[in-house]
């Protein structure tokens, strides 16, 4: 059984949470980091599946594109032609439900191969303190090469108003690539 194998004990199998591959290409400046896809995301195999989440409408703010009238390809595809990646810091754990503070067990991605496979890289920006947490520690070292962003969670359960969280994810619009 490899590392991603899921367990024999369908106990533990079903709370086994599993990250999406990454949405990147040759032109990604800004990365965005979560922590683990929710419930919802899982569900619909899309990442910020929840509509109660507002990543999408955070970068709405941030691109002046629409995405949330946008279908989930085209989302992906807008975010990358302003050169914006997206991933996640864990690459499975167990969990029930969806919040982070639930996470136990965790496998991180290989952010330090993704990032170095990144040319165009200029910011990494976490989606949240769980992710900020466990993405610098994956990091080390390799983090002083880029501009860090430790964004406010775009989490429904994180309650803090929109329009602060929007000020500090705007400051992403510095590095956009457009």
């Amino acid at each position: 059984m490899n590392e991603f194998s899921p367990s024999t004990d369908d106990a533990d199998a079903a709370v086994l949470k599993r990250c999406f591959a990454p949405v990147v290409d040759a032109h990604t400046r800004i990365l965005v980091l979560g922590s683990l896809p929710g419930e919802r995301s899982l569900a619909q195999q899309q990442y910020y599946g929840n509509r109660q989440n507002r990543f999408w409408t955070l970068m709405s703010g941030i691109t002046a594109v629409d995405l949330v009238a946008l279908d989930y390809e085209a989302r992906l595809r807008a975010l990358l032609a302003h050169g914006i990646g997206l991933w996640d810091v864990v690459a499975q754990a167990r969990r029930e439900g969806s919040l982070d503070s639930q996470i136990r067990g965790h496998v991180g991605n290989d952010l330090v191969g993704l990032v170095e496979s990144l040319a165009q890289l200029r910011t990494i920006a976490f989606n949240g303190g769980t992710a900020a947490r466990l993405g610098m520690k994956a990091l080390g070292e390799h983090a002083r090469r880029y501009r860090i962003v430790p964004l406010p969670s775009s989490s429904p359960a994180y309650t803090a108003p929109y329009a602060e969280k929007l000020l500090v994810w705007k400051t992403l619009g510095e590095d956009l690539a457009c």
